[in-house]
This record gives structure tokens, C-alpha cells and sequence, in this order.
């Protein structure tokens, strides 16, 4: 039976356990009592099966290839299932919220599947959003399922939102660390995929922390925001603010601003998303207020791809789906050492502008996904 917004979870359902955003929801699970009834772990079975011995869920999930080493060490009363039928038979298991945490446009199908059959879906995956944010909404609707943002940016205008009507809204405001090279080197062209991943102040997996140094995170996020929220692109503003403390805020035509603070720790924006409106109590030392914090506006000639996340929004249907597949190329042959990190906003537009002008669907936006990183795979850099 799907919860009511009043009542906490009991039972979760989470998918890419093993991951970021995975371990610290089960930090989570541990504060708060909650049991995983099902977990996804792709191919890391060391943490999977560990995961399992540990919480002893219903299903778990794995990758066809780790089957093998996951499968005779799994506690009594657990299943076993492979495979993408694996997630989406993980995603409806009956639970009072569902996780939605594998990362990239491999996380849809199962986050659709969760709100088809009217789950709570707590979205960590912000390509369902940022890809297909209508067709998603349209599943809720449907079915009576909830989405409550993981993301801290999301979560904090979530936060920031409640109780405010929707006409006095004039923008949202997602604020940005700057990333590593927020103060140099001067020359982007010869950093290092291993310079790249040394986040100033967040902890997270290897193809977010890239996309936080070229700013392309933030992109993403702005069409997550447009789409969760259901307001214009140009009510969307980003803001640079090195400390990460403030994590999101929200005008309003009367010239207030509200904002939601907190500590660099994504377990409080995961916790906010299993239980709001309830806030129950964790080992979390409180925030100090204390030293400076900063703001200052975004620098699109160092950092183009937040620019080509607005274009790619404006042209609306698929072009999303393009930029984004586009990313999830760029940034691995990146982090293979195939492509200078300053080649990865140049392969977003050369993607971005092949684009078809067409109407999102399923079936069109997986066709986008193909033909997209198709189109990424061919593309050579020069010079």
C-alpha cells in the first residue's frame, strides 16, 4: 500500500547500493531503523554480498557477470536476480520507498518501473529528471507515486519550498562549489583526470566529481530543477559558493530569499527525502556558524557546459537526452586518458548541435540515447 506523505518509511527499496549515495542510505537505514527489503549492486559483489549478510534482504541484484561470486553467499530467504529485469523486478518489491540511486541513463528504466507501480520514490538519478522529466511526471500522475529529491540542491529547494505558494515564486537558486579549478591553473588543457576528482568538499562517485570540475553537474542540475519544479529555465539561477554550506535557495517577488544550510554530508538531504516532513534526529554534529561564505556568478568561458545545458533545455524534446549521453562518453574517455578535460565541453556542443528537433517519448528517447553517443563514440578532438 503506498505511504502517506505524514507516515516515515519502514521498508526500502534501494537501488545501487554499493555505490555513493547507496552506502550513506544505508548509514541512514542504520540511524532510523528502516530495512532494506531489496538491493542493486551491479558488479561490486564484495559490498553486495556484504550488504546482504548484514540487512538480509528479500532480493538482491547483481550484475550477470559477478552471478558466480555473489550467489553462494547470499543469507537463507534471499533471491537472486541479474541483470536490468533484475532492477526492475528489484524496483517494484513492495516497499514504502524506493531509492533511485544508479547513476546515468541506466537508472531510468527501473525508476520508471518504481513509479509505474506508485511507489515513494526518493531520486537520486538525475537523468530521470533531466532526460525525461515529463514522461516521468506523467508515470506519477498516473499511478499516485511521490518523488522527493535526494540531489542536497534539490533537496534544499524542496525544503525551501514547502508551504509557499507557487506564484510567489521568481526563481530558484543552485549554488556550485567552483570545483577543483575554480582558481586554476589558468590553462584547463593539461589537467589530470586524477587533479579533476580531488572535489574541495563533496565525496562522490568518479563521473559526478568530473562533472563538478567542468560544471556540467550544475547544468544537469538545472534541468532537474526545471523539470522537478516545474518552472521557466530563465527562473533557474546558479550561483558559485565555494564553502558548500548553503546548499540551495529561493526567491520570491517580494524581494525575500529563503535558503536551507547544512554540513557537507549527502546522509541529511537522503534522510530528508525518506522521511519529510519529519526531520527525526541523527548522530550528525551540528553545523558551526562560523568564518566567511562567498558568492559570485559563474565563469562560462572557463566553464561552457553549464551554458550548454541551458541551450540543450531550451531546445527541449530530446536535446537533453543528446547532452547528456554525450557526457557519459566524454567524461569516460576522459578519465581513460583519451581526451583532454578541456575536450569535453567541445564534444558536448558538437553532440548537442546534431540534435533532431523532436518530441519526447520512450521510444524517441531511447533512439536519442543510441544515436547520440553514436555520434559522441566518432567525434576526434584536434590540435
Amino acid at each position: 500500500m503506498q505511504r502517506t506523505a505524514s507516515s516515515p518509511p519502514k521498508s526500502i527499496v534501494l537501488l545501487g547500493s554499493t555505490g555513493s549515495i547507496g552506502t550513506q542510505t544505508l548509514d541512514v537505514a542504520r540511524w532510523q531503523g528502516y530495512r532494506p527489503v531489496a538491493l542493486t549492486g551491479g558488479s561490486n559483489a564484495d559490498a553486495l554480498v556484504a550488504q546482504a549478510a548484514e540487512f538480509r534482504p528479500e532480493l538482491v541484484v547483481c550484475d550477470p557477470a559477478v552471478v558466480d561470486r555473489v550467489k553462494p553467499h547470499l543469507p537463507s530467504g534471499t533471491r537472486l536476480a541479474s541483470g536490468p529485469e533484475g532492477l526492475v523486478e528489484a524496483a517494484v518489491v513492495e516497499a514504502d520507498a524506493v531509492v533511485a540511486a544508479i547513476p546515468g541513463f541506466h537508472g531510468l528504466e527501473p525508476t520508471a518501473a518504481a513509479l509505474r507501480a506508485g511507489r515513494h520514490v526518493a531520486l537520486a538519478n538525475k537523468e530521470a529528471m533531466v532526460v525525461a522529466g515529463p514522461l516521468m511526471w506523467e508515470l506519477a500522475g498516473a499511478s499516485g507515486a511521490r518523488i522527493t529529491p535526494v540531489d542536497s540542491e534539490h533537496s534544499a529547494l524542496f525544503q525551501a519550498l514547502v508551504g509557499e505558494p507557487r506564484e510567489s515564486v521568481r526563481s530558484l537558486v543552485l549554488t556550485a562549489s567552483g570545483g577543483p579549478f575554480r582558481e586554476g591553473p589558468d590553462d584547463l588543457d593539461s589537467v589530470t583526470p586524477e587533479q579533476a576528482l580531488r572535489h574541495p568538499n563533496w565525496s562522490m562517485g568518479r563521473k559526478v566529481t568530473i562533472d563538478s570540475a567542468t560544471l556540467f553537474n550544475k547544468g544537469l542540475e538545472v534541468l532537474e530543477a526545471h523539470f522537478l519544479f516545474d518552472l521557466p529555465l530563465s527562473s533557474v539561477e546558479v550561483v558559485i559558493h565555494p564553502q558548500s554550506l548553503v546548499h540551495g535557495l529561493v526567491r520570491f517577488h517580494d524581494g525575500s530569499i529563503k535558503a536551507q544550510i547544512g554540513p557537507h554530508d549527502m546522509r541529511l538531504p537522503i534522510q530528508y527525502a525518506l522521511a519529510a516532513p519529519h526531520r527525526p534526529p541523527n548522530p550528525l554534529a551540528p553545523l558551526p556558524l562560523e568564518g566567511r561564505w562567498d558568492f559570485a556568478a559563474p565563469d562560462l568561458e572557463r566553464f561552457p557546459s553549464l551554458q550548454s545545458a541551458y541551450r540543450a533545455g531550451e531546445a527541449g524534446g530530446v536535446a537533453p537526452a543528446y547532452l547528456n549521453a554525450a557526457d557519459e562518453i566524454a567524461v569516460a574517455r576522459f578519465l581513460a586518458g583519451r581526451m583532454r578535460f578541456t575536450d569535453i565541453p567541445r564534444l558536448l556542443e558538437h553532440v548537442l548541435e546534431r540534435a533532431p528537433d523532436e518530441a519526447l517519448g520512450w521510444d524517441a528517447l531511447s533512439a536519442a540515447d543510441r544515436e547520440a553517443r553514436a555520434v559522441a563514440g566518432s567525434w576526434r578532438p584536434t590540435g
